[in-house]
């Protein structure tokens, strides 16, 4: 993280009555831009990815424990220590917050303004979690200061329980549970809980956002409610009980209550889910290295709050083992490198298209300038999600339309327009 994003708008789309059809049937909220872990001059940004590294493992042992507590965990899934940041790369990172800095072009996320108690937060969407928690005017942390803060206001209601996430600095993000009116591009929802929270990691320190709205399953609820979209949907606030994601270096959006039909070309290919597991987790998959199949039998989660692609340590090392010239670069965060002259041509199926990652967004930069080695998007991590289980976040995502169904339980992708 650690990034900037530019003020965003919201256009408002006709609702119409849901259908079988995709068509559509909902509203646009447009999204700014990731940050990437290239640096301007082309190379890799090693500190911010083993940030990124450790929040992702964080949250997803968040999530397990609390599918443990809701639903019990399943086969294979095992909740982890919690992971922290090297000292080296705390050190790192205090020296670059030191100096003066630099206005890039890709330094923003995906994020979009909604509000809640009539109050207005710049939010991260995310389909790998499922709570949507913001800064409270009760937050004392120095990373609250930069924050708007939530103040309860008169639809407000106070509720039992504690929310809390742990990060890999030491750092929290917890507070109390709260419900309220919730607004996105005009569809609401009354009395939805979230927490306002009263502390806030260090994590989150120079990232823009306010906090995070979660869009997967009650499962992984810490609060033990249902997230936003599907409150909204019990409501009759959408029509359809979908949302689509495109995410590109301009015209990203979120499409709530069906699929933006602009966005993409084609039908959307559709792919059963694993409900139980609280994830948009599809069976199913393997992956291809041009027209060979490295790694296949395995599962996939879709997540756009995840920066890159993430597979059992075993599986990645099979996967890099069919990309010619290709090398370990960090061994202890799974990171591998392969020739910037020769880029893979590397691919996803579920049974049906090879859905292809392209090669800007599969390279990551040079592990150095001038080294000819670029570090992959794809890094063998043990998540404790389960022996054979992917997780695919933004650089998936980038290359396709893809669409959430809680109607069908399925996850679909599509070729963008």
């Amino acid at each position: 993280m650690f990034c900037k994003a530019s003020l965003l708008t919201v256009a408002l789309a006709l609702v119409a009555s849901a259908t079988p059809v995709e068509r559509d049937t909902g509203i646009r909220i447009p999204l700014g831009k990731r940050a990437s872990l290239t640096k301007a001059d082309g190379t890799f940004d090693h500190d911010r990815a083993i940030v990124q590294t450790v929040m992702t493992k964080n949250k997803h042992r968040q999530n397990l424990i609390n599918l443990q507590k809701n639903s019990g965990l399943k086969p294979g899934q095992e909740i982890k220590a919690l992971a922290a940041l090297p000292n080296t790369t705390v050190a790192a990172l205090e020296k670059r917050q030191k100096e003066a800095l630099t206005d890039e072009d890709d330094d923003e996320e995906w994020a979009g303004t909604i509000s809640v108690g009539g109050q207005r937060f710049l939010i991260d969407f995310d389909t790998g979690s499922a709570d949507l928690w913001i800064p409270s005017s009760s937050c004392r942390s120095s990373t609250c200061s930069s924050k708007n803060k939530y103040r309860p206001s008169s639809s407000a209601s106070r509720r039992s329980g504690t929310f809390e996430i742990q990060y890999g600095d030491g750092s929290t993000v917890s507070g109390p549970v709260y419900t309220d009116t919730v607004t996105v591009a005009g569809i609401t929802a009354e009395n939805q809980y979230f927490s306002p929270v009263t502390t806030l990691s260090s994590s989150f320190s120079g990232d823009p956002i306010d906090g995070i709205l979660g869009l997967a399953y009650p499962a992984i609820s810490n609060l033990g409610e249902d997230p936003f979209f599907n409150t909204a949907y019990s409501q009759g606030a959408v029509s359809r009980d979908i949302f689509g994601f495109r995410l590109a270096s301009s015209g990203s959006e979120l499409y709530l209550g069906g699929t933006d039909s602009a966005m993409y070309s084609g039908s959307i290919e559709y792919h059963s889910v694993d409900t139980s597991t609280g994830f948009w987790q599809a069976r199913g998959a393997s992956a291809h290295v041009g027209s060979t199949t490295a790694v296949s039998g395995f599962e996939t989660i879709i997540d756009s709050g995840t920066t890159i692609m993430y597979g059992p340590p075993s599986a990645i090392r099979t996967f890099y083992s069919r990309i010619s010239g290709s090398r370990v670069y960090d061994s202890e965060n799974g990171y591998y490198s392969y020739p910037c002259n020769s880029a893979p041509s590397v691919s996803f199926s579920w049974g049906g298209k090879n859905w292809a990652i392209s090669a800007d967004n599969f390279n990551l930069g040079e592990t150095e300038s001038g080294s000819g080695q670029c570090v992959g998007a794809l890094a063998g991590q043990d998540l404790g999600l389960g022996s054979g289980v992917w997780l695919l976040g933004d650089s998936f995502m980038k290359n396709v339309y893809t669409a959430f169904n809680f109607g069908t339980d399925q996850v679909g992708f599509a070729s963008l327009a």
